[in-house]
């Protein structure tokens, strides 16, 4: 007998997005939740929660987020509100800040850091929408 359990209820925050090996995405990403890129992504990316950049893969864009474990390739500002590993295997040009930073032997940097204190993010790059005008007749 199998029982047949309610809907399963899924937020944003708990949604894992994938960019899979072989998949390119040329524009920026935004989610509540987390990405994970094994693939390539060509523009900013915004996650409240995580991003996850394997081995494979490589970012070309700014990426902000509240936590990262970078593992491939990013190009790019790195905006950290609370933790980011760099991974023995990764790649990184640009900016990095982030509150804390856990640094394998091997990662490679080749930028800035700035570290501690409060890391803010940039306001979202989305514009408001335009005033609507009343027409008079």
């Amino acid at each position: 007998m199998s029982r047949s359990k309610g809907p399963v209820s899924t937020s944003a925050e708990t949604v894992i997005s994938i960019v899979g090996p072989g998949m390119r995405i040329i524009g920026d990403c935004e989610t509540s939740g987390t990405i994970r890129v094994e693939g390539n992504v060509e523009g900013a990316i915004r996650a409240g929660k995580a991003v996850v950049v394997g081995k494979d893969g490589r970012v070309q864009g700014d990426i902000t987020t509240q936590d990262a474990v970078i593992s491939g390739t990013v190009v790019g500002t790195l905006i950290v509100e609370s933790r980011l590993e760099l991974q023995s295997t990764c790649k990184i040009e640009g900016e990095v800040q982030a509150a804390r930073l856990q640094l394998e032997e091997g990662a490679v940097l080749n930028g800035t850091i700035s570290m501690g204190g409060k890391v803010h993010a940039p306001p979202s790059t989305k514009s408001p929408p335009a005033p609507v005008e009343e027409s008079r007749a």
